[in-house]
């Protein structure tokens, strides 16, 4: 079977969205499937990756969103406002404001007012947090290293590099796209 955009359909992929482009193809033989070779598994690969959850996380108690504003803290090396967390983490203020609170909570994060501003409030990694931080990173980074064995080094070099072009040029693009 040949894709319209020229290319023969590959009959021995074998992953969900494979078999949903030869069910598209099916059915509107005529259909340009390949924006959904692409969009389609890595949509497929994100959700698999979020069922997965990332297990050193997972040990500690924390989800994904709450790593990445401790990170967040951590790797910029200062204090940031709830504003910069939820631009740093591509958050909601909402979805930001209750994560920070149960980091306050659980003794991984202070808040402190703004001397100028009322308004505005300042977070830090506590001790606890920034030894939580170090302490899993390495791990996490090794998970990931695990997840994406079955890729060669060159194959992971690649693929990085496609979608950090992908990435740049949709985030240059995004308000565009969203018309």
């Amino acid at each position: 079977m040949t894709a319209p955009n020229g290319r023969p359909a590959d009959p021995t992929r074998n992953d969900t969205v494979a078999a949903v482009v030869r069910q598209w193809q099916t059915v509107h033989p005529g259909l340009d499937t390949g924006p959904m070779e692409i969009i389609g598994r890595v949509n497929r690969c994100a959700a698999l990756l979020q069922q997965a959850e990332d297990a050193p996380l997972r040990r500690a108690g924390l989800s994904r969103p709450e790593f990445d504003l401790l990170g967040a803290l951590r790797r910029t090396g200062h204090e940031l406002t709830p504003g910069d967390l939820a631009r740093e983490t591509f958050s909601s203020g909402a979805a930001v404001t209750k994560r920070l609170k149960q980091l306050t909570e659980r003794g991984l994060v202070e808040r402190r007012g703004d001397t100028r501003d009322r308004r505005v409030a300042h977070v830090r990694l506590t001790d606890a947090g920034r030894d939580l931080v170090d302490g899993i990173l390495p791990e996490q980074l090794e998970y990931e290293t695990a997840v994406l064995s079955v890729l060669t080094p060159e194959a992971r070099d690649e693929l990085a590099a496609r979608l950090g072009e992908l990435l740049g040029r949709l985030e240059g693009t995004l308000g565009v796209l969203r018309t």
